[in-house]
């Protein structure tokens, strides 16, 4: 039992989170990859997968709700030496994820033109938004349950194989990709539509991935009845940390759609330009979200083992780090701005909106820095209605205001919207630093409360 303690207690943030880079590069890269190849389809496209993504984004952080609960608590409970009720916690989780994605699935089926409607899409924008949306969304309770099942490895420190099956996922849905749009293997070109089909095939291939590694490094086994019969007081547990948790995350996606929609008020070519700098502001904070999550497991479980001083001193060192490369990797970016660009589109009115904001990022990404590393700390350490409130009240009262102030009552347009932006960022990581130096978490006791 020493033996198991020490192991998920002395795993470095290095062999956590290099593992984490590279599946987190791989999901972003897929993101930029869909964009080049639709791009190269019809900008249009680019545009209503953009938004169509954004809804399934919702849905997806909803299904995080159980396994940000988990990753949480299964990693307080190995730092504890509680070994049988991480494994408990873990069916549990699964289960809870199974239900929520068929209810999810159900919704979106039934309610995608209506979502679809509030950001106020028409013609072929809408066209291919509802078809991305109506078929990917057939999907979401298998993206639902491999949430889970990723959360339970990487709460074990086995990022590898996370890893492993987001390469796999790559292969098959860039593929289907190459298929859908330029006709591979002499099949017909089906757009949107193919594409949408592809990732469905990815998802189902990882579910089997993901199954095999829990079953082989963990030794878990699954049965239906896991499934039907989930215990209570693990979903007390898993909700309690995961709803004010994800609330955060949430709040941020709905903010999105009121900024969104204020961006479609602007025109077409701002609402494209926004798809293609969302794609290439992944970059800069890339490295950023791969060290928090490392650090997010290991502070979850000093906590577990009370070892509250190395809790503190691991976030800092973390957050100095994130500062560090968030600034030089966005500086780089803007040097380069146009180059970069003219590789999604060659649209001169695109590129001149786009240009600008480029530079705008790289007063932000430092700001977003702080707020991903300490406000995930702070997750771990059971400090979980924080992040929310101030999350809440910095979006809407920050982003989304300011977002209308600046880009449309000053004209300012997609740098007024993205200044807006880097503003919240900058005040919630200020709030989240002042939060952890305080050292006032040290009071949360998670594993009582869960039990």
């Amino acid at each position: 039992m020493n033996k198991e303690n020490n192991k998920y207690q002395n795993q470095s943030l290095f062999s956590i989170t290099w593992p984490l880079f590279i599946e987190i590069s791989l999901h972003m890269s897929m993101g930029i990859i869909a964009t080049l190849i639709l791009s190269g389809y019809s900008d249009d496209a680019v545009a209503g997968v953009g938004v169509a993504n954004q809804i399934i984004n919702i849905f997806i952080l909803v299904f995080n709700v159980t396994a940000i609960g988990a990753t949480i608590l299964i990693g307080q409970n190995l730092g504890a030496q509680k070994l049988n009720e991480a494994q408990r916690l873990a069916r549990s989780a699964i289960g809870v994820n199974f239900w929520v994605g068929i209810v999810m699935t159900l919704v979106v089926i039934a309610f995608s033109g209506v979502f679809l409607k509030l950001y106020g899409l028409s013609g072929e924008i809408y066209d291919f938004a509802y078809t991305y949306l109506t078929i990917t969304g057939l999907s979401l309770f298998l993206e639902a349950i491999s949430l889970a099942l990723s959360a339970v490895l990487r709460s074990y420190g086995h990022t590898k194989e996370t890893m492993m099956v987001t390469v796999l996922m790559n292969v098959i849905s860039i593929t289907g990709f190459f298929i859908a749009i330029k006709g591979w293997f002499g099949l017909p070109v089906t757009g949107v539509m193919g594409v949408s089909y592809s990732i469905i095939v990815a998802r189902i291939f990882i579910i089997i991935a993901l199954f095999y590694f829990v079953f082989k490094k963990l030794n878990l086994r699954l049965y239906f009845k896991d499934v039907l019969v989930i215990n209570k007081s693990d979903v007390k547990g898993l909700l309690s940390i995961g709803v004010p948790s994800a609330g955060e995350n949430l709040s941020y996606q709905f903010s999105q759609v009121a900024i969104t929609g204020f961006i479609a008020f602007i025109g077409d070519e701002t609402l494209t330009a926004r798809m293609y700098i969302l794609n290439i502001s992944m970059l800069c904070f890339l490295f950023t979200i791969a060290i928090a999550q490392g650090t997010q497991l290991l502070i979850a479980r000093y906590i577990g083992a009370r070892q509250y001083d190395r809790a503190l001193k691991r976030g800092l060192k973390t957050l100095k780090i994130a500062m560090a490369v968030s600034t030089i990797v966005s500086l780089a970016i803007a040097l380069i701005g146009e180059p970069i660009l003219t590789v999604f589109t060659k649209d001169p009115v695109i590129i001149a909106v786009a240009l600008p904001v480029l530079w705008a990022i790289v007063f932000i990404e430092p700001g977003r820095a702080m707020n991903i590393v300490l406000m995930g700390s702070l997750k771990s350490v059971g400090d979980v209605r924080f992040p929310v409130v101030i999350g809440i009240i910095c979006m809407w009262g920050v982003a989304v205001l300011f977002s209308y102030i600046f880009g449309i009552t000053l004209g300012m347009g997609l740098l007024g919207v993205w200044l807006a932006q880097g503003l919240d960022e900058w005040i919630r990581g200020l709030f989240a630093l002042k939060r952890w130096i305080s050292g006032s978490w040290s009071k949360k006791n998670l594993l009582k409360q869960a039990s």
